[in-house]
């Protein structure tokens, strides 16, 4: 049957009931079956995104929004603007909110700042000229390799590094697109310094790997090989597979674990050559953390990454972020199709044997199925036994661990 612009709730759930036999099937890329599970997909989001629109939220809609989510009155405010008068100012549009305000409501009710403010963080990036390089984490740099032993140097030879470094890298202060608020680092002043130098090493480090990497096609990136790759996790060394699979499809990944004050789990850009890269820090070492964390950079590579933007991921967070809020739902798709997840024994009586049946059917280590029972539960007391905590660096010995 033609596929066709979806016009009607029965079209759509139609057209969902035909991916999800699509998906099971586990069609071959560039089949027929592939192209028209693709295709679907395409018509699916279409038909969400006219259907259910997500803008980018107001400031004080997005407040009042979390109020709500946490039966919250304007009293309850006071703590974050001071006194009653502000908090009434501000949700009436007659205060704009201040820096300070702004800081306090990102740490206490978990709005990103970026939405806050109205704008990405790429609005105001560090000064050149004010550029203070003696804030990078220098001393860990060096510990690392990644610049010589500074000792005690002065501070021009110091500079001087830590430019070189830099520079390598291509990288230009206000280059990069930071998407992501980083909670938690609001009163850091060296965090934007230190993602800076994660971000330089991961590229100087992908440079180094592109010798026998494959060239990258956009349109080999789809829902059906999210699909496949996530099916990857069911084995024992999946990390392994999956990272060979994408370098095939010639995206290079780089595990760097993160530095000192970073709330990091991955970043997704493109070199200046085009060549995808994928950085991942190992931050949480489970199984369920590994594969969602790779299949959302994944996404991103796919839908979002353009020139001079490095997506940059503190999974842990929330954020209102559209390209955020898709790079989370092709992941979460891509391990537990929707139309199959509320049906599920696993999600309506959840046991170690019904996690275990719905993995098995879903061709998925259980992992990712007891990781979104905590997630949604908010209790991460459960399953604890079944993340596969300790299973992933192991397979990954850092430079470090090489050394020792």
């Amino acid at each position: 049957m033609e596929a066709k612009v979806i016009r009607t709730e029965e079209q759509y759930t139609a057209y969902l009931d035909e991916v999800q036999t699509l998906i099971s099937e586990c069609p071959k890329l560039n089949s027929e079956k592939s192209e028209r599970l693709e295709l679907l997909t395409v018509l699916l989001e279409s038909y969400e995104n006219s259907k259910y629109p997500v803008e980018s939220p107001d400031p004080i809609d997005a407040i009042m929004f979390r109020m709500n989510e946490k039966g919250m009155k304007q009293a309850d405010l006071v703590p974050f603007f001071g006194t009653n008068s502000r908090v009434s100012e501000v949700l009436n549009r007659k205060r704009p909110l201040t820096v300070q305000m702004i800081r306090a409501l990102t740490i206490g009710l978990g709005i990103s700042a970026e939405t806050l403010v109205g704008a990405s963080l790429p609005d105001a990036p560090i000064n050149k000229k004010s550029v203070d390089w003696s804030k990078f984490p220098i001393k860990e740099m060096s510990r690392r390799g990644w610049i010589d032993n500074v000792g005690k140097s002065a501070k021009g030879n110091i500079e001087e590094l830590v430019k070189g470094f830099i520079s390598d890298a291509g990288l230009q202060f206000g280059a990069a697109s930071y998407r992501k608020t980083f909670y938690g680092e609001a009163e850091t002043p060296t965090s934007r310094y230190a993602l800076y130098a994660w971000l330089a090493r991961v590229i100087q480090k992908a440079r180094e790997k592109k010798l026998g990497i494959g060239e990258f096609s956009q349109s080999e990136l789809s829902a059906a090989y999210l699909k496949e790759l996530a099916q990857l996790s069911r084995f024992d060394s999946g990390p392994l597979l999956a990272i060979e699979q994408l370098e095939k499809t010639g995206i290079i990944v780089i595990i760097e674990p993160a530095l000192k004050g970073t709330l990091l789990d991955g970043a997704a850009l493109k070199d200046f050559d085009g060549k995808p890269v994928i950085g991942l820090t190992l931050r949480y070492d489970r199984v369920d953390y590994f594969w969602f964390t790779l299949i959302h950079e994944v996404a991103h590579i796919w839908k979002h990454v353009g020139d001079n933007e490095a997506f940059l991921d503190d999974l842990d967070s929330s954020s209102e972020d559209r390209k955020e809020a898709e790079a989370n739902r092709l992941a979460t798709e891509a391990f537990i199709p929707r139309v199959q997840w509320r049906r599920s024994d696993a999600y309506k009586t959840p046991s170690k044997d019904t996690i275990e049946r719905f993995a098995k059917d879903l061709k998925v280590h259980p992992a990712i199925i007891a990781g979104r029972l905590r997630k949604e539960s908010g209790n991460y007391g459960l399953f604890s036994d079944m993340v596969g905590q300790n299973q992933v660096r192991q397979l990954f010995p850092t430079d470090e661990e090489c050394e020792a």
